[in-house]
């Protein structure tokens, strides 16, 4: 899904290289302010729509964090510790959460372009 019209909350797989990752769709009101919250861990990705900035207040880890835009296309990708206010990001729509150093892993990173393939609503 290139340019996604309406996201419902749901899973689906992350397309950022030839290896899907798992992902986990966060777009109700409820669901995004949940987000990674209360956790330990994720397989793979969240992905936080819309949303242009984030926060790690009452995270249990570090996290990587890709803002992209609405093309779905990378502004940016920074690793914040718990207890940190992400920047603003103007032109940024979604936001990806995953696992600190995981990103740097899939190879994602500034001006990459990401997929979205959901495959079912919770």
């Amino acid at each position: 899904m290139g340019r996604p019209g309406k996201w419902r909350d749901g899973t689906g797989s992350l397309l950022v290289g030839e290896d899907p990752i798992p992902l986990e769709i966060a777009a109700s009101y409820r669901a995004r302010r949940r987000g990674l919250l209360g956790r330990d861990g994720i397989e793979g990705a969240l992905l936080i729509t819309p949303t242009n900035s984030i926060h790690t207040f009452g995270m249990r880890f570090a996290i990587d964090v890709a803002y992209l835009d609405r093309n779905l296309t990378v502004l940016d990708v920074v690793t914040m510790r718990p207890g940190r206010l992400g920047m603003l990001r103007p032109r940024g729509r979604h936001v990806l959460e995953a696992e600190g150093g995981a990103m740097a892993g899939w190879g994602l990173r500034k001006g990459a372009r990401v997929t979205v393939v959901p495959t079912r609503a919770a």
